[in-house]
């Protein structure tokens, strides 16, 4: 059984011992029922990771810090997701699967056809959501630093500050023609345009061409919106990463 890791977002100085926060100690004593000297593994975005034993005190837990090491396990280059705002459980499964194909920043945006409508309250708490479920998710792959979950933004909003991004810019678009395996391996940064669930409005794709991203397609089949930024993702990984 792998070493359960958790998210502490403060320092982890080797050699210390450290209160687990509360919602921390409540899932490893409470749902995992680790027991006293159980190994466990604390992060806290640095990169680094610190090996430890769990003591348990009552219904809360601390951690004896022991040795402190920084893994590779980030992707080659840096990918940018700016991912259609969608519904439920689908925008979660595609924020997991991105975390665990290397995303390094998460940009939701609001489009002409996103079916879900969310005011400023709803937002925030949205963002909140969805960086837990990043959090998650790196628990879960092994990786140490967090994807960024940016506020979300209108497209038009987004569209203002998109021209001064650099790298790769890829649209996933069933319209397209081009595949990926067609590009060069990109050179450093890539963004990745997924649209919503009732896709790209003609006018957003349009403007998007003429901010330089280019129309990639998937395949013949027409893939839902929490399938295509993960399967776009797999398969640059596969082609120039580290898969």
């Amino acid at each position: 059984m792998p070493i359960p890791r958790f998210h502490c977002a403060m320092p982890l100085p080797p050699g210390r011992r450290v209160a687990l926060p509360d919602a921390v100690a409540r899932h490893a004593v409470g749902v995992l029922r680790l027991r006293d000297g159980d190994d466990v593994i604390l992060f806290n975005g640095d990169g680094s990771e610190c090996l430890g034993q769990l003591i348990r005190t009552g219904k809360g837990a601390e951690v004896d810090l022991k040795a402190t090491c920084a893994p590779a396990r980030e992707s080659p280059f840096a990918i940018t997701l700016v991912q259609g705002v969608s519904s439920g459980e689908r925008m979660d499964y595609t924020l997991q699967k991105a975390v665990e194909l290397g995303v390094t920043r998460i940009q939701p945006i609001m489009m002409k056809r996103t079916i879900v409508r969310l005011d400023e309250d709803k937002r925030v708490k949205r963002r909140q959501h969805w960086q837990g479920v990043v959090i998650a998710a790196c628990e879960q792959c092994g990786r140490n630093h967090l994807p960024e979950v940016d506020p979300i933004l209108d497209f038009h909003e987004w569209l203002a500050t998109a021209s001064a991004r650099d790298g790769v810019r890829l649209l996933l678009d069933p319209e397209a023609s081009q595949r990926l395996r067609e590009l060069p391996a990109p050179a450093g940064a890539v963004t990745l345009l997924a649209g919503p669930e009732g896709g790209f409005d003609p006018n957003e794709r349009e403007m998007l061409r003429r901010l330089g991203f280019l129309p990639m397609s998937l395949g013949p089949r027409i893939l839902r919106t929490e399938t295509a930024a993960i399967t776009a993702m797999a398969v640059i990984q596969g082609l120039w990463g580290d898969i």
